[in-house]
């Protein structure tokens, strides 16, 4: 991973959130930043970066966006109406959902808007960004964007802002639908009679070592689905049953019903 450039100072809106402090604590950790290059804002006052004394800590969110080169915005999307600062063209990077880029730009004050959806899984350094660039944003900047976001997983820029929303919906929801899946299935377990240390150990390990393998193998989900279906023995069964119930329909129905909300039509 490159290191940006040592004149380069990065300000962090919501930096003792759980994003900004994943994203912040990613940088100083992996050296891409310097930490006297690292600004944070937050109303809290939290020790996230209490082993990084270089880095600068405002409660004023003015005041960062005059000292950086790049702004962050990690905060609530319903906090963006309230949020006061002029970034006069400078490089902005949003991760709030439900706001669009252009109104992103609009607010701050700057046509080199990215927005970048991350999920949970950033705070391990394995989340998934994918992010939407408005023209104006340069070659350079896309360059300083992967460094940044890389830190803390993978990343892909898309063609489309519309393709943002849908993946908001999709790979925003982090560890959401796998915690659904789980918490389905450790009750049926407990159901069962299965002792719950057990139980909760054998659903973790079968849908992390699943998920783990499933990765390496860089195979279609559907293509493994089938192949087990085709062994035709216990997993086949039950594989059977959840589909002739219909669990793709009611994944598709909560997908969609996301989706909505993602692009403000829910």
């Amino acid at each position: 991973m490159a290191n940006i450039s040592k004149d380069v100072v990065v300000g962090i809106i919501g930096g003792q959130g759980w994003m900004g402090r994943s994203l912040g604590l990613a940088w100083l950790e992996q050296g891409v930043l310097a930490p006297e290059r690292l600004v944070i804002s937050s109303r809290s006052d939290g020790e996230a970066y209490r082993d990084w004394p270089g880095v600068r800590c405002v409660k004023d969110n003015r005041e960062l966006a005059a000292l950086a080169d790049v702004i962050v915005l990690s905060i609530r999307p319903q906090d963006l109406a309230s949020l006061d600062i002029e970034a006069h063209d400078k490089l902005v990077i949003s991760l709030l959902a439900m706001a669009s880029s252009q109104e992103v730009s609009r607010r701050v004050g700057s046509r080199r808007v990215v927005r970048a959806m991350p999920n949970a899984a950033a705070e391990i350094r394995r989340g998934y960004f994918p992010w939407y660039a408005l023209q104006q944003v340069t070659e350079a900047d896309k360059g300083l964007i992967q460094t940044l976001l890389e830190s803390c997983g993978a990343t892909r820029e898309l063609p489309a802002e519309r393709d943002l929303d849908y993946l908001t919906a999709l790979s925003g929801a982090g560890p959401a639908y796998p915690a659904l899946l789980a918490q389905s299935m450790l009750e049926h377990a407990r159901q069962m009679g299965i002792a719950d240390n057990i139980a909760r150990e054998a659903v973790m390990q079968t849908l992390v070592g699943g998920s783990l393998l499933l990765e390496s193998l860089g195979d279609d989900p559907g293509d493994m689905v089938e192949r087990l279906i085709s062994y035709d023995g216990t997993t086949a069964k039950g594989l059977r049953t959840m589909i002739d119930e219909g669990i793709h329909q009611t994944i598709h129905r909560g997908l969609a019903a996301a989706h909505r909300a993602a692009s403000g039509s829910a």
